[in-house]
């Protein structure tokens, strides 16, 4: 199976220069906890994510505004992602080195085209790896292993 055959496709996204509260109210509003971030141009290339975790953690915890810009808190080092041509197999083991629940999927110029959740490969793998990818993205890491 393919990453095309479980992607989400053109999942809604954000530019560096929208404010922290806009990528929430699309979180809530979709039910999501990640927003991909684009360029401004209309090449839709990923230039990074905001996770929900990253509104708590980088905005609320630290006492900043939801006016904060999505350039001052996402994620842009180590983006995993994978292109809709990779194997399935492929996708489930970039989330589970990465711990991830969801990935971006790009196309061969880095534009973003479609996004995986554990959820999606749970719902439409028909083997016993989707359980084993949940559980090593679960995996407890870091202070919390101990």
């Amino acid at each position: 199976m393919k990453v095309h055959d479980v992607m989400t496709k053109d999942p809604v996204s954000v530019t560096p220069g929208a404010t922290i509260r806009e990528a929430a109210q699309i979180m809530k509003r979709d039910k999501i906890g990640i927003v991909p971030v684009i360029d401004a141009s209309e090449s839709k290339r990923l230039v990074g994510i905001v996770t929900d975790r990253d509104i708590a953690i980088r905005i609320v915890a630290d006492g900043r505004d939801g006016a904060t810009r999505v350039s001052e808190v996402m994620s842009t080092s180590r983006l995993a992602t994978c292109t809709p041509d990779d194997d399935l197999d492929d996708a489930m083991e970039a989330m589970a080195s990465e711990q991830v629940r969801r990935i971006p999927i790009v196309d061969a110029h880095g534009s973003l085209v479609g996004i995986v959740s554990q959820a999606d490969i749970v719902r439409k793998a028909d083997d016993g790896k989707a359980e084993r990818t949940v559980e090593e993205i679960s995996r407890p890491s870091g202070k919390h292993a101990q």
